[in-house]
């Protein structure tokens, strides 16, 4: 129901979720609808969706990350197609987006895996700024219902309101980000910030209808809706 609204999908490798069938049938569904794949790599733990920290080294994130890429990427190949980009998820994307010696880790690891692929990234981040200085090719990431502070970092999940419930506040939220260049955090602070490619989560109730909602909406505004590198 999601993928047909999306132009990028960013894919569970097996860390936090996935299998190989799962990440086939996917693929297949990008492919045909004419979706960039992605490669969401994450810590390895099934337990906790990938949502918590776990005390890994630069050189054992390195390895994940591309283990990760190299399962989703041999996949992708198979059914004649590639991964565009990386997305790390959950506790490894924020831990990156604060923590440079991760983010570094993360970046390297996608160079010397595919320097051609795109780093999505929280925007304003250690994780854009270590893409950027490796040389990858970056997109500033921002986020339709999850909640800022006023030093432009997400609100920590379980914290209150950093989920965005109401589909009103979310799209008041994006039109803000997408006209304006910025994001009224949880303390009233307006923050800059750059909007380069936008993330809906697929694990939310009324993800399909939220993801409708939403499209119809950008639709409406005059919106191009692309993936990163293709916008016309």
């Amino acid at each position: 129901d999601i993928v047909p609204l999306i132009s990028s999908a960013s894919i569970a490798c097996g860390g936090h979720a996935g299998d190989d069938a799962t990440m086939r049938a996917t693929i297949r569904l990008c492919r045909d609808r004419g979706v960039a794949v992605g490669a969401h790599p994450s810590f390895e733990d099934r337990e906790h969706f990938g949502r918590r920290e776990l005390a890994l080294d630069r050189d054992e994130i390195a390895r994940l990350v591309q283990s990760q890429l190299a399962r989703l990427a041999a996949i992708a190949t198979g059914e004649g197609t590639r991964i565009a980009h990386v997305k790390p998820h959950g506790a490894l994307y924020n831990l990156a987006a604060r923590d440079r010696g991760v983010a570094d880790a993360i970046a390297a690891a996608i160079v010397a895996f595919d320097p051609s692929l795109m780093l999505y990234g929280l925007s304003g981040s250690q994780l854009t700024a270590a893409g950027e200085a490796v040389g990858l090719r970056v997109a500033h990431e921002v986020f339709a219902e999850r909640a800022y502070d006023a030093d432009g970092t997400l609100a920590p999940r379980g914290t209150p309101g950093a989920v965005i419930e109401s589909l009103d506040a979310s799209l008041t939220q994006v039109r803000t980000l997408l006209h304006e260049g910025m994001v009224i955090a949880r303390d009233g602070t307006r923050v800059s910030l750059r909007a380069d490619t936008l993330c809906l989560h697929g694990d939310r109730a009324d993800a399909a209808a939220f993801a409708r909602a939403l499209r119809a909406a950008l639709d409406a505004d005059g919106i191009v809706v692309a993936a990163p590198g293709t916008r016309r």
